[in-house]
C-alpha cells in the first residue's frame, strides 16, 4: 500500500464558466450562457488569491470561458485545467457524485414553482410525522426570506415552514427550541424515503433560532438527507480498500454517510478550514480526505453578494496556503468545485459552469479540458486503488 495521501477538497459553487450546455439551464426564464462566478466577481473586482492563482486558477478560467481573470493570470505552477459535467443537474449531489466517479444515471424530480408547490400526499406524510394539522410555506422560497416571512406563525402554531427551489430538494425549516431540534431531524430523516423514491435529491432540515422577524437566525445545525449514490463511489473504493476516510462538512449527508470512516463537521467553514489543516498534518499514509465548503454557495452565491463572494475567496485562498504547507511528499491535493452559482448573475439559482481542477504535489502539468469523473479516478490512480466505473486519471 502507498504511504501517499490525497486530499479532495470542493470549493462549492466557485464555478469557471464555459459548460457547453448552459443553454439548456436556467435561472427563471434566462438561460445560464455566458455565466462565470470566478470570471465575473475577478471582473468586477480583481482579487488577490496568490496560492490558488499559482496553481493556476486565472488559466482554468481562460481554458474553459476564453475569459480572463484580473488578478489570477499567474503562469501556473502546479496542475491545472478545467472539468465539465455530463450529469443533467446543476445541484450539490449531481457535481459530487459525478466527481466522485457517479455520474447520475437519472432525471430528478422537481417541484413546480406553485403554490402549493408539494403534492397533497407529500404533505399529507408531512402533516402526519410532525403531529400538526398542516404546514407554512408550501412555495418555492428563499431559505432566509422564508423565516422572516413565516418565523412568527411557525411559533405560533407550531407548523413546519416547507419550501423548495428549482433544486430537486425538500426543505423544512422549524425553531430548534420551540419545535425542537431532534424533532425536525427526525421528521426529516423519516420524510426523506418517500421523497428519494420520487427521485427528489435531498430532504434537508433548517434548523433557526429568533423570537421575531429581524432576529430570526438559521443555525449550523443543518442536515441533509441524500438519495444514496446508485454506484460505488471513490470513498466505497477506499474504503473496501482498507484505507482511512475523512469527510470534512457537507461529504457525509452528500454521500449518505457511506463509504467514511471519520466525519468532520462545523459550524461554519471556518471550522471546517480547521479540520483540513489539522487533517494536512495527522492523517493516516495512505487516506483519502473529502473536504466541501459551503459557503460560497449559501452566504454569498444564492444571494448574489458578489463583494461577500470575493472575500470568501480571497479567505479561503490563505487557508489553501496554510494547509499546503502541512503536506508531505507525495501527497496530491486537488482543489475543484461541484457547479456554479454567480453573483453577478439574475436568479438565485445555481448556474451550470465548468470547474477548475488545481493539484498541488504532482509538479507543473497543464491537463486540459477532463470530465468530472476524471477528477475521482485521478485521485484512486494517486492512491494506487482500483479506478471507479467511470472516469480516466489524468496523472
Amino acid at each position: 500500500m502507498t504511504d501517499c495521501r490525497a486530499f479532495l477538497i470542493v470549493m462549492d459553487s466557485v464555478g469557471i464558466g464555459g459548460a457547453p450546455d448552459a443553454d439548456q439551464f436556467f435561472n427563471g426564464n434566462r438561460p445560464d450562457t455566458g455565466a462565470n462566478t470566478v470570471g465575473h466577481i475577478a471582473q468586477a473586482r480583481p482579487l488577490h488569491m496568490p496560492v490558488l492563482a499559482r496553481l493556476g486558477l486565472g488559466a482554468a478560467v481562460r481554458l474553459a470561458s476564453g475569459q480572463d481573470a484580473p488578478g489570477l493570470m499567474s503562469p501556473p505552477q502546479g496542475l491545472w485545467g478545467g472539468a465539465t459535467q455530463i450529469s443533467r443537474g446543476k445541484d450539490t449531489p449531481s457535481g459530487h457524485w459525478e466527481i466522485a466517479g457517479v455520474p447520475v444515471p437519472w432525471d430528478w424530480h422537481y417541484f413546480p414553482d406553485t403554490a402549493p408547490a408539494f403534492p397533497p400526499e407529500v404533505t399529507a406524510r408531512i402533516c402526519d410525522l410532525a403531529g400538526t394539522q398542516g404546514i407554512l410555506a408550501n412555495c418555492h422560497a428563499s431559505g432566509t426570506q422564508v423565516i422572516e416571512d413565516f418565523g412568527t406563525d411557525h411559533i405560533r402554531t407550531g407548523w413546519p415552514i416547507c419550501y423548495t427551489s428549482v433544486d430537486s430538494v425538500l426543505q423544512i425549516a422549524a425553531h430548534e427550541e420551540h419545535f425542537g431540534l431532534d424533532r425536525l431531524i427526525a421528521l426529516c430523516q423519516s420524510l426523506a424515503p418517500m421523497l428519494h423514491a420520487m427521485r427528489v435529491g435531498r430532504v434537508i432540515a433548517r434548523p433557526f433560532l429568533g423570537e421575531a422577524p429581524g432576529e430570526f437566525r438559521r443555525t449550523g445545525n443543518r442536515r441533509d438527507f441524500a438519495i444514496a449514490p446508485p454506484g460505488r463511489t471513490i470513498l466505497d473504493i477506499a474504503q473496501n480498500g482498507g484505507r482511512v476516510t475523512h469527510a470534512i462538512g457537507k461529504i457525509g449527508d452528500i454521500f449518505s454517510h457511506r463509504g467514511i470512516s471519520h466525519l468532520h463537521k462545523g459550524k461554519s467553514d471556518a471550522d471546517l478550514a480547521d479540520h483540513l489543516i489539522r487533517l494536512g498534518s495527522e492523517a493516516e499514509p495512505g487516506s483519502l480526505t473529502f473536504a466541501n465548503f459551503v459557503e460560497f454557495d449559501t452566504n454569498f452565491g444564492h444571494r448574489r453578494d458578489l463583494p461577500g463572494y470575493a472575500a470568501q475567496l480571497e479567505w479561503f485562498d490563505g487557508i489553501a496556503g496554510r494547509f499546503l504547507d502541512t503536506l508531505r511528499p507525495g501527497d496530491l491535493a486537488i482543489f475543484t468545485a461541484d457547479h456554479g452559482n454567480d453573483p453577478s448573475w439574475h436568479g438565485t439559482d445555481h448556474t451550470r459552469e465548468r470547474v477548475a481542477v488545481l493539484g498541488h504535489g504532482v509538479g507543473t502539468r497543464a491537463i486540459g479540458l477532463v470530465g468530472f469523473s476524471d477528477i475521482g479516478a485521478s485521485v484512486l490512480a494517486h492512491l494506487g486503488l482500483p479506478a471507479p466505473d467511470h472516469g480516466r486519471s489524468f496523472l
